[in-house]
């Protein structure tokens, strides 16, 4: 079977921003609130944050377990990493996840400044520059079979789509508007020369949207 490279559970308002504008160390999502955006994730049984009462069942549930299933590297941009601009003047900033990150595999971060790769628990961090296909080709043999996870921000996508490298996209949409910051699209619509789509509604208030490549 050949390696795929997916989008999974990457929300974006219903204006199709994934995050605000104004992100900081104190505000990861800048003037957006991520209680609010991810809010259907974070109410799952298998939420992307450690909490020890049970959560919901159900169709959001099903997405957040599927979100490691035969995963073997991810690919995020910089800012989802982090805040900083420019060259690394803080090599003590090691992301936004504590000592034991959720990704559990190599994840390389795009970013046009070097800085020395790092690992913990079981997630090693490396800084790579490149187009996104020389980066995919990295992370596919650092996968060792298995997929690829592409994990944001809505930037890094939208570079990814352009280049025409990715196989699969679960975008899930919330019911708020954001107005501004960076935006996956306009409408789902501009992904449907290229590639199938299913649309599923939860009781959650989000709407799931599903792609595969024609």
């Amino acid at each position: 079977m050949s390696q795929s490279l997916r989008v999974q559970n990457f929300t974006v308002s219903s204006d199709g921003f994934s995050a605000g504008e104004g992100q900081s160390l104190e505000q990861p999502f800048g003037h957006a609130d991520p209680e609010k955006l991810l809010a259907w994730a974070f109410a799952t049984d298998h939420p992307p944050i450690n909490r020890s009462e049970p959560g919901s069942r159900g169709l959001d549930d099903y997405f957040t377990r599927d979100y490691a299933r035969n995963i073997g590297a991810e690919i995020m941009g910089r800012n989802k990493f982090g805040p900083q601009r420019g060259p690394w003047l803080d090599h003590e900033w090691q992301g936004w996840w504590g000592d034991e990150p959720p990704f559990h595999t190599p994840v390389f971060v795009m970013t046009h400044y070097s800085r020395p790769s790092f690992t913990l628990s079981d997630t090693a961090f490396r800084f790579v520059g490149g187009d996104p296909a020389a980066v995919l080709d990295q992370a596919k043999e650092a996968a060792q079979g298995k997929d690829v996870r592409l994990g944001g921000g809505a930037t890094i996508i939208r570079q990814f789509l352009d280049a025409d490298l990715i196989d699969t996209l679960h975008v899930a949409v919330a019911p708020m508007k954001l107005g501004s910051g960076p935006r996956l699209w306009e409408s789902p619509d501009v992904l449907l020369d290229r590639f199938h789509q299913d649309v599923v509604p939860s009781p959650s208030g989000v709407t799931h949207h599903l792609f595969w490549r024609k």
